[in-house]
């Protein structure tokens, strides 16, 4: 993982999350009180291609939370689940990222961004 002395995330106070890409690279993101965290993916250039918006209509957010992740975020819904349902492959963490709202209490939060199917 690059060093982020210079960075503001440096101090681990700005809220934060780990993210690793399609291609095996971990960022370490900084995150916006009530954003969508595909909206935050996305505007930090980290692999969002969604098309529907956060509609529930694509499933193209799809993320893998790490184990310790988990607790940090709300459940799903059932409308997730179904959609989540519709996909090819699915894992025990798998989530829609355009279903979770970011609060600051999520911060160290852990995911992987799904392979494309």
């Amino acid at each position: 993982m690059k060093s982020h002395a210079q960075s503001p995330l440096a101090d681990n106070k700005t809220p934060h999350f780990f993210v690793e890409d399609r291609a095996g690279v971990i960022h370490q993101l900084e995150a916006v009180e009530g954003w969508r965290l595909m909206e935050i993916l996305r505007d930090h250039g980290i692999g969002m291609d969604n098309t529907c918006g956060g509609a529930l209509a694509c499933a193209e957010c799809h993320i893998v939370l790490s184990e310790q992740s988990v607790a940090l975020i709300p459940p799903p819904r059932e409308d997730e689940l179904e959609k989540l349902d519709e996909l090819p492959m699915l894992y025990e963490n798998s989530r829609l990222c355009c279903q979770i709202i970011w609060t600051d209490e999520m911060s160290g939060l852990q995911l992987k961004i799904a392979q494309e199917t």
